[in-house]
């Protein structure tokens, strides 16, 4: 079984209000790529991957007048893909969702959100709360409970492959420190930085918080998605000692495993994996990081097969193959993570 996370860049811009894909010469929220251009290379892109599932970040919008699970479904449908079937959780207000996109001739899926409802007016519960709810912390341990929610929250999916009859769970995530809007000057900018890093530090600790519940119920689990932070990544990481990634992979007999996570981890300086490209203006040059991750449980590392990074450059069939080069290029910022199950 063949499990994918892809951050698909302003992917919404590519549907009408029907879900109806958009091709056209117009131009795409991407530099110098029109809609038509965009579209056909994530064609080949999704095609290539061949995926049994696929966690969409940054999905099309649903909202009032929009739908994600339209828009995927079409766009699966225009591309003949087998993973065809969409399914999301909690929406959000900022027209990038978190879906799933399936083949349902391999697996079944269903929104399956974990943690007491939010309930106005009633105390906090013990562990963690549903991710469309509020987490309750102290982040700044100044005895004042802060109180965090997630732009984004999380996809729960308990996923079931057919053949075996095993169900695991996913959490798709996106995780994003937001930039420091409205900062006027060098100081302010640093204290909006520390207060978002902050922020995307608890939303991390929420999510290790369910993952902990998962582990001690034995439940299989894989993780993943862009959590936009990493071991090196910023200047605040020694400030608050640990990234988000190590806070969701956790220590010990409890930990999670990526092995691209564990190499940037092991080696600070040096070659490192990358899974992102973006292009810096100020500097004109391209910065790569590692952003985007598929940690599993270690009750599913014996089956575990192959993690893999789309990259474009460093993948060697992807930079033989010109036409999935040119098309991983084209399609998004990030490149696809894969991970090959083996499931009996």
């Amino acid at each position: 079984m063949r499990i994918a996370t892809y951050n698909v860049e302003w992917f919404d811009a590519l549907f009408d209000d029907a879900g109806q894909v958009l091709v056209s010469d117009a131009w795409s929220a991407r530099y110098n790529i029109t809609k038509a251009m965009q579209l056909e290379a994530l064609g080949i892109v999704f095609t290539a991957l061949d995926a049994d599932a696929v966690m969409v970040i940054e999905a099309p919008d649903t909202s009032r007048s929009r739908d994600t699970v339209r828009a995927l479904e079409a766009f699966a449908a225009a591309f003949d893909l087998r993973a065809r079937t969409a399914l999301m959780g909690f929406s959000n207000d900022t027209q990038q969702e978190i879906a799933l996109l399936y083949d349902p001739d391999i697996c079944d899926a269903v929104h399956d959100p974990r943690g007491p409802a939010p309930l106005v007016g009633t105390p906090p519960s013990e562990g963690a709360p549903r991710f469309d709810g509020t987490f309750r912390i102290d982040l700044d341990i100044d005895a004042t409970e802060d109180k965090v929610v997630f732009s984004k929250p999380p996809l729960e999916v308990a996923l079931t492959h057919k053949a075996s009859g095993q169900t695991l769970r996913l959490i798709g995530a996106h995780l994003k420190s937001k930039a420091p809007h409205g900062a006027t000057s060098r100081d302010e900018v640093m204290r909006l930085s520390i207060a978002n890093r902050r922020k995307q530090l608890a939303q991390a600790i929420w999510v290790r918080t369910r993952v902990e519940e998962h582990l001690a119920a034995g439940d299989p689990l894989i993780v993943l998605g862009d959590l936009n932070d990493g071991p090196g990544l910023d200047e605040y990481e020694n400030l608050f000692g640990r990234s988000s990634v190590e806070i969701i992979l956790g220590e010990d007999d409890t930990a999670l495993y990526d092995p691209n996570a564990a190499r940037a981890l092991a080696r600070r300086i040096g070659p490192q994996p990358t899974s992102a490209r973006f292009y810096i203006s100020k500097e004109d040059r391209y910065l790569q990081a590692l952003l985007d991750y598929v940690m599993v449980s270690k009750d599913l590392r014996p089956k575990a097969r192959r993690w893999r990074i789309w990259h474009p450059f460093d993948d060697p069939v992807c930079w033989r193959t010109q036409e999935l080069r040119d098309a991983l290029l084209t399609a998004s910022d990030h490149f696809p993570v894969t991970l090959d199950l083996e499931l009996t």
